[in-house]
């Protein structure tokens, strides 16, 4: 019997730089079809990555942001890859790694860039303070946005018009798409200029540049050709020859340019451009491939254009998989011409194709179709499912496997809180007058001499395949307690499970972890100062961390009329779940992922010294450890469910059922509540990793402490308060 794929080591990196069209494609079949014993990297600045082909679509109004975005979160799961959003600066293929930056290097066996290109203007005055440039793509589609929330506030900003400097046909298409949105937002536009400083509308066919001509002059938009852009400023665009251009919205399409990294990748370039031949690899390294717009096709050079990178993925994937070790390469052939539809702003299109040319709405309706079906097949991924169970098995394995439905990580993966209270209370009695413990504390009090200590541990089981990312919410979540119980941290020893790997992969993600870790405890005063590792079959990590106190706060000690307040907001849990399930948009994820690495540092030195009673929100949720404070205190409490601080989108996943396997255990405690039949109250018992404080502090001390929560960057709010009565939640 073969072994399992997740139980073979790793022996091989393959890093993906970028997340374009060729990238995106490969991932989807990779999730398909896996190569085992590769470890498999993705780089790119954010979550999503935004569809060329929908792009004009989405300046006109007719797509909506998300409609234009490929998840590169749910892709990067669905092919058991990392994601690592930061941006690549430096290459180095005979040491096999790159540099990221604020991240340091990450090594690679193989590795592919997909970066696209840039059509900024660094050379021209003003440039960079008053215009956007077309592309990166995600940079255009964030300003565009914004100057259409102006317009909408604002419609006689319509008036001073739009500039495209550029007059090919991407420049052409973009000023009819704006002119369509700013309308939608505004109801008018004023005037519309493209500047082109040679002729416009070259590398089409005639009949189609005719039809384009013909557009822009119904839509009133001026062609200038043969002019020079001088200068750029706040009112608009100076021309060579004097003429003033205004615009409130100036983009540039002019051209298309490589990153400027690219000269420090050690790889072979053209004209900046990174040189490829037939089989898609560099010309100097055939461990390092680059496709769609920043590769220069030696073999068959091509114009720009977001068709060739399509075709390229399958062969990417087939020489990456030879590269690795497995299969023979194959060359890619790409066609010599490739059909070109213009969007004319409204819902109608010019085709252009061997000099051929056709219009009218029907030719939109076609790009539509053929745009959806190309972002269907990247959000539509296979549901794979898991093993048949034996049918030679012991009783209850199905409610065990809790319908086979994965298992959460990080704190969605820990035991109940009721068993747990039942297994400690079997536990006899501390005998050392040196070693208080209450039950339920957030961490154990040492007498050492004459002074007091802390002593707290937690661990994580992997919801992420990046180590370092995992490694800084670890280490976030650890000091959890300590910062709970009111205390600066001292030291940390680490407990380190890795999945089995080759010697350089382990030696790789050692580095990673305790790099990351350190950076986090040394930021709050603290060292690692040992620990212990071990091989496993799945990564896990944990901390145990020693604190001083001043002032030890425990759960015992809210009075009636405290306030309550929560430091962050709640959901990681139902995000994470989310995400394992493919049900959750990349940038919920990034958000929750954000979160979770914000330590609380600062937020208990704000609130120790006013809090009665203070714990961690983390894997029991919100109800479970207010209730430990309830318990502890002897008193009772009401939240206003409107007040509580959500992540993004987890209210949208809670009303989809989504869940953490640890939800139903959690949501034991409603017997001793009551609750509004709303999804955002599921929320209440949902667990956190790495979660915010939750401080039950006096009435009168609210305000100042909000702010300065506030000020030290928390979404701190007040969520209820503590009212006379047995321990007893009231959720209104």
């Amino acid at each position: 019997m073969p072994m399992p794929a997740a139980l073979l080591p790793l022996t091989r990196d393959l890093l993906l730089v970028g997340g374009g069209h060729a990238h995106a494609l490969l991932l989807r079949r990779w999730g398909m079809k896996p190569l085992p014993g590769t470890r498999v990297t993705v780089i790119n600045p954010g979550p999503t990555a935004p569809y060329t082909g929908m792009l004009p679509g989405f300046v006109a109004g007719h797509y909506t942001r998300e409609e234009l975005e490929i998840d590169l979160v749910r892709l990067a799961r669905f092919a058991g890859a990392r994601l690592i959003l930061g941006r690549a600066e430096a290459m180095d293929p005979e040491a096999g790694h790159v540099t990221v930056a604020g991240r340091g290097r990450l090594r690679f066996d193989v590795a592919s860039i997909d970066i696209g290109i840039h059509s900024g203007m660094p050379d021209l005055p003003g440039f960079a303070e008053h215009a956007t440039a077309a592309k990166p793509l995600e940079t255009f589609a964030r300003g565009w946005s914004a100057h259409l929330d102006r317009l909408r506030a604002d419609p006689a900003l319509a008036g001073r018009g739009l500039a495209v400097i550029g007059g090919g046909v991407a420049g052409v298409e973009l000023a009819m798409a704006m002119v369509h949105g700013a309308r939608q937002a505004a109801g008018r536009v004023g005037p519309v200029h493209v500047i082109e400083a040679g002729a416009a509308l070259t590398g089409i066919g005639d009949g189609a540049a005719r039809a384009l001509r013909a557009r822009l002059a119904a839509m009133g938009i001026v062609l200038l050709e043969e002019a020079k852009v001088e200068r750029l400023d706040a009112g608009g665009l100076t021309l060579a020859d004097g003429r003033r251009i205004p615009a409130a919205f100036t983009t540039g399409a002019a051209g298309a340019r490589p990153h400027g990294w690219l000269a420090r990748t050690g790889v072979a370039l053209k004209d900046g451009f990174v040189r490829v031949g037939p089989t898609l690899a560099t010309v100097e390294h055939p461990d390092v491939f680059a496709v769609g717009d920043c590769a220069h096709m030696d073999h068959a050079p091509r114009p720009k254009a977001g068709v060739f990178a399509v075709r390229q993925a399958p062969v990417l994937y087939d020489n990456i998989c030879a590269a690795l070790g497995a299969g023979s390469p194959r060359p890619y052939r790409p066609q010599r011409d490739y059909l070109k539809l213009i969007s004319l702003g409204e819902k109608a299109a010019v085709a252009d194709k061997f000099g051929l040319r056709l219009e009218g709405r029907l030719l939109w309706r076609w790009k539509d179709r053929i745009d959806r079906a190309f972002m269907d097949r990247l959000a539509d991924l296979p549901t794979m499912k898991p093993p048949a169970l034996p049918a030679f098995r012991a009783a209850g394995m199905e409610a065990a496997l809790n319908g086979g439905k994965p298992m959460c990580g990080g704190c969605g993966s820990k035991l109940g809180q009721a068993g747990l209270r039942e297994a400690l209370a079997a536990l006899p009695p501390v005998r050392r007058a040196d070693v208080e413990s209450a039950p339920g504390d957030d961490a154990a009090i040492l007498s050492v001499g004459g002074a007091k200590q802390v002593l707290t541990t937690d661990h994580l089981r992997a919801f992420t395949e990046d180590p370092a990312l995992l490694s800084r919410i670890a280490a976030v979540h650890a000091l959890g307690d300590v910062f709970a119980m009111g205390a600066e941290p001292q030291a940390a020893l680490a407990t380190v499970i890795l999945p089995r790997a080759a010697p350089e992969i382990h030696a790789d993600m050692m580095a990673e972890i305790m790099g990351a870790a350190s950076g986090v405890f040394r930021a709050e005063g603290a060292e690692i100062a040992g620990g212990h590792t071990m091989i496993g079959e799945a990564l896990s990590l944990g901390f145990t961390v020693t604190g001083l106190p001043d002032r030890a706060v425990t759960l015992a000690g809210a009075q009636h009329g405290d306030a309550l307040l929560l430091t962050k907001p709640i959901g990681s849990g139902t995000i994470l779940a989310g995400e394992m399930a493919l049900a959750a948009r990349g940038p919920w994820v990034a958000g929750a992922l954000a979160a979770m690495q914000q330590s609380q540092g600062a937020a208990s030195r704000v609130l120790k010294a006013s809090a009665r009673a203070m714990t961690d929100v983390t894997g029991f949720g919100l109800a479970g450890h207010l209730m430990g404070i309830l318990r502890a205190s002897g008193c009772a409490a009401e939240l206003v469910l409107d007040d509580m601080p959500l992540m993004d989108g987890a209210a949208e996943l809670a009303r989809q059922g989504v869940r953490s396997t640890l939800h139903p255990q959690n949501r034991g405690l409603a017997s001793a509540m009551t609750l509004p039949d709303r999804a955002e109250a599921e929320l209440l018992f949902d667990p956190q990793t790495a979660g915010g404080l939750l401080a039950a502090v006096p009435e009168e001390a609210v305000e100042g402490l909000l702010e300065r929560l506030r000020q030290e960057g928390y979404a701190a709010v007040r969520i209820g308060r503590i009212v006379e009565g047995a321990p007893f939640i009231a959720v209104l």
